[in-house]
């Protein structure tokens, strides 16, 4: 009897239905003290079963009395029971959304391509979800389907799934779609699921300030490794704690918060902060991040009730709670008011730099506007300095012009005074061809001025044509030779007129130098007969010395000598101005020559500064479509950059996935290792009852048999539909197995054989 106590004590079932085992006592107050004990012990399941089945039946009246139900609830619903109970729990089964359902999955949804592809996401080894098409993947696209049309603000939310999920494996879809609803209405889950999700900003800032009150160590642990509480606690919040602990943790769980409301989550939070104390205090970012992934589910799992019951233990102030919301209201608005201001002057620094930009372009063009005026006063002053230049040597020329005509003039006038004695006809003559060789010589020298300053305007011009053609000569060649040829045609052709031209000077010159030497020769011909006509009035002068009466004879011969002597010196002079005239006149020839030269060479630089125009321009032209390439270089590169961009998130979002899928195959094999469990713990529960009916048996054979007649036959009753669920359980995880290729064939052999014994046990009893 001690060994049987004390394998009695492990049940913390049987240890915490104090009301039922009253109940078990009134119906068994005729049985020994001995007995009692153990009826109570091995009837405690059924009594539950009767005592939830009554509370069910008599809701209306059994719901008044809350602390009954809240002690009920927290030592666990009925596994069969749990559908209906979190049904009446959250009156769901009042609702008029039910009628609905069908109506809903006629319709058409927009985030059905977002619910199908997180359906693989949502308990992806769970036998009831894995396969494509099965039955479980059918009914959670239709119940988030449904959802999504009937709240179409709120439409779809990765996180809801999982909630789905287990509302699944306990209840129908339209009893799931009901419950579901009423979650999301009454238990504050709504706000969360909005796209903005306000409320979880506001569940995350109030659960940080409960550790930070409750637990300042740990808290101050998170803020020294930059571990925030929206990194652990969202998906706490979001699944309720479906896809983070393990499934029948996660029931009890959702027990309490249908029973008690959302603030049961800051309390299992709480709670589990306070089981996993220890050990967080000695990880750092890395190892927190791991342990809330894979150890803490683990470590809740050793020991359900006691994390209900310190969840219980957990102070909550609900006035508190409001103060926070308000606190936090105040900061978000506080962050608005900053988030506007922001953007403000983002705008404002915006439009002051494009406006930073206008002033530096309008200053740029200033500077270019005033540095163009003080190169263009530059060149005027350089244009001015070299006119004046030109115009001091156009004024000394035009000085030395009149000194030389006054010269001329002075000359002139000593030869009218010489020639007034002479006769008035050769005077006449003189006086006109000395006149007109005089203009001849002033019309002469002043078109050797005009020509001289031509030419030096002419070489000034060279100069800086040369300069230019030099400068365009330093530019890259072009290539482009068929529009050079006609260019270069009419250079040819002016070339060929200008050498004509040339030509035709040179010819002119050379008859000129001609008709010089003919007139020089006939010059000096004359020269000598008037020399030889003197030297006879000399000789005669010679002879008659010795003649006296001759005296009267010479003395006009004497005057003749003087006048002849005057004209020679006349015909000396207009000599002397006729070769001035002609040498004038082949000075001008060759000026004019030359001056045509210079011309010629100005045209050719014109015409090369034309081509290295040209040249510019074609090249400007093809500097403009290299830009225009550059250009769209840098914009396919952008768009290439933009892919590249694209694809990282891409690989980001498909990492992401792949985590994902990890991890709920690790919660997916944790669910599979705690119904064996669960299985492995009934089957050594039945085995306990056994031998406890084999030892009842053997006291019953020593003592009194017909007292426990009726005891053994209930308690035959009891194995047998014991054994009956153990079957159906049995067959339930043969065909999961089966679906997910067959790897629990010894998990099979070992309860099957377990069944065996007991149906041998059975039949012995």
């Amino acid at each position: 009897m001690n060994s049987l106590q004390t394998n009695s004590g492990h049940s913390r079932r049987s240890s915490d239905t104090s009301q039922v085992s009253e109940l078990s006592q009134q119906m068994n107050s005729e049985c020994s003290q001995d007995g009692q004990e153990l009826a109570n012990n091995n009837s405690n399941g059924r009594d539950i079963w009767q005592l939830w089945g009554y509370i069910m039946n008599d809701w209306n009246n059994q719901s008044k009395k809350k602390s009954t139900i809240q002690d009920l609830v927290r030592k666990g619903i009925p596994h069969h029971l749990r559908g209906m109970v979190w049904q009446l729990l959250c009156n769901a089964q009042n609702s008029s959304v039910r009628d609905q359902y069908s109506q809903f999955l006629s319709q058409s949804s927009v985030c059905e391509k977002v619910i199908k592809r997180d359906i693989a996401r949502t308990y992806p080894e769970h036998d009831f979800f894995k396969e494509k098409g099965s039955p479980g993947q059918e009914g959670l696209f239709n119940v988030m389907k449904a959802y999504s049309i009937y709240d179409s603000e709120v439409g779809y939310c990765q996180g809801s799934a999982f909630l789905v999920g287990v509302l699944l494996l306990n209840m129908p879809e339209e009893d799931a779609f009901a419950v579901f609803t009423c979650l999301m209405q009454d238990y504050r889950l709504r706000e969360m699921y909005k796209p903005t999700m306000a409320e979880l900003g506001l569940c995350i800032y109030q659960l940080e300030c409960m550790v930070q009150e409750l637990l300042p160590e740990l808290y101050m642990h998170f803020q020294s490794q930059n571990y925030f509480t929206s990194m652990y606690a969202s998906s706490w919040f979001l699944t309720l704690f479906t896809s983070c602990l393990p499934l029948h943790i996660a029931y009890r769980v959702l027990d309490l918060i249908l029973l008690d409301g959302i603030e049961m989550i800051f309390r299992i939070s709480i709670a589990i902060l306070l089981l996993c104390k220890e050990d967080l205090l000695r990880l750092d970012m890395e190892g927190l991040l791991k342990y809330f992934q894979k150890e803490m589910p683990s470590k809740c799992e050793t020991d359900p009730d006691y994390l209900v019951n310190l969840a219980a233990q957990v102070k909550y102030d609900p006035k508190k709670m409001k103060k926070l919301a308000k606190d936090y209201q105040a900061v978000k608005n506080k962050e608005q008011e900053e988030l506007v201001e922001l953007r403000r002057l983002r705008t404002e620094n915006r439009l002051l730099r494009q406006r930073i930009e206008n002033l530096e372009q309008e200053s740029a063009e200033l500077a270019d506007k005033l540095i163009q005026g003080q190169v263009c006063r530059a060149q005027e002053a350089e244009d001015n300095f070299v006119i004046k230049r030109e115009l001091a040597a156009s004024r000394q020329q035009e000085l030395e012009v009149r000194q030389e005509l006054d010269k001329a003039l002075n000359t002139i006038t000593e030869m009218k005074e010489t020639n007034s004695i002479n006769s008035s006809l050769e005077s006449q003559e003189n006086q006109q061809l000395i006149e007109s060789l005089q203009e001849e010589l002033i019309a002469v020298k002043l078109r050797e001025a005009e020509n001289n300053e031509e030419m030096k305007i002419l070489r000034e011009r060279i100069n800086e044509l040369e300069e230019i053609n030099d400068r365009l000569h330093e530019l890259p060649p072009d290539h482009a030779v068929a529009q050079l040829q006609e260019e270069l045609i009419a250079v040819k052709l002016r070339e060929a007129e200008a050498n004509l031209s040339i030509k035709d000077l040179r010819h002119k010159i050379t008859d000129l130098q001609q008709m010089w030497s003919e007139h020089m020769s006939q010059s000096h011909g004359s020269n000598d007969s008037s020399l030889q006509n003197n030297s006879q009035p000399n000789s005669l002068e010679a002879n008659g010395g010795s003649n006296p009466s001759s005296l009267s004879v010479t003395s006009s011969p004497l005057k003749m000598l003087g006048n002849a002597v005057k004209r020679t010196d006349h015909t000396a002079e207009i000599n002397r101005l006729k070769n001035e005239v002609m040498s004038a006149k082949l000075r001008e020839a060759e000026a004019v020559a030359e001056l045509k030269e210079l011309r010629q060479k100005v045209m050719e630089l014109e015409t090369q500064i034309k081509v290295s125009i040209n040249q510019i321009r074609r090249q400007a032209d093809e500097s403009n479509k290299l830009k225009d390439s550059y250009e769209e270089l840098i914009e396919k590169e952008r768009q290439t950059q933009s892919q590249l961009n694209a694809e990282k998130r891409h690989y980001a979002d498909l990492d992401f996935q792949m985590k994902e899928q990890q991890m709920m195959k690790r919660i997916k094999e944790l669910e599979q290792t705690q119904i064996v469990a669960e299985l492995k713990h009934k089957i050594s529960s039945l085995e306990a009852k056994i031998e406890e009916h084999l030892t009842i048996t053997k006291l019953n054979e020593s003592g009194s048999e017909p007292e426990n007649a009726l005891e053994l036959q209930n308690r035959m009753a009891e194995l047998q539909s014991e054994m009956f669920r153990l079957e159906v359980t049995n067959k339930k995880l043969s065909t999961l197995q089966n679906g997910s290729g067959g790897g629990g064939g010894d998990n099979d052999l070992i309860i099957n054989k377990r069944i065996a014994q007991t149906f041998t046990t059975i039949g012995e009893l």
